[in-house]
């Protein structure tokens, strides 16, 4: 049942533990026990509201930076990880298989500063070897939800 709940509670972080009982068939009771118990455990790490900060007119400069690194005896690529992952800027870090070790997510103001992160915070670690910086052009969809609005193709048509 903490599964079905899980996937609820990923889907819309609102329902209420009510609506969970109800499409659960479980009472509320035992919903917020295994919520309660999810949260202590740290399966249940935050609960967030995906924003299309676009529309609000307060655009951000996302980019994807790739980190080539060579791991270190006894803790791999664990150590650098988690130095990245503690720079707020970082919003998600990946180890990931390739050319490249990890993939790291971060937002920034505006370019200048987001190339000031990558040459001041995570070139100068000892044991990267190499980054690169592909900026975010737009985004159209993220955690599962679209962003764009589906409002399909606005090019025009050429008629020939």
């Amino acid at each position: 049942m903490l599964n079905e709940i899980l996937k609820i509670l990923e889907e819309d972080a609102r329902t209420t533990t009510k609506q969970i009982a109800t499409m659960t068939g479980s009472t509320e009771g035992d919903v917020k026990k295994l919520i309660k118990k999810a949260e202590e455990d740290k399966v249940i790490l935050k609960y967030k509201t995906l924003v299309n900060w676009d529309k609000v007119g307060d655009e951000h400069v996302w980019a994807l930076i790739e980190v080539k690194i060579t791991p270190q005896r006894d803790v791999g690529f664990d150590s650098i990880a988690e130095r990245i992952y503690r720079f707020p800027q970082a919003r998600t870090v990946y180890l990931v298989s390739g050319t490249y070790d990890l993939a790291v997510l971060i937002m920034g103001n505006s370019m200048h500063e987001i190339a000031d992160f990558v040459t001041q915070k995570i070139a100068p670690i000892e044991g990267v070897r190499g980054t690169t910086t592909h900026f975010l052009l737009k985004r159209y969809k993220e955690d599962g939800e679209i962003l764009d609005g589906g409002e399909g193709n606005k090019r025009q048509p050429v008629v020939l």
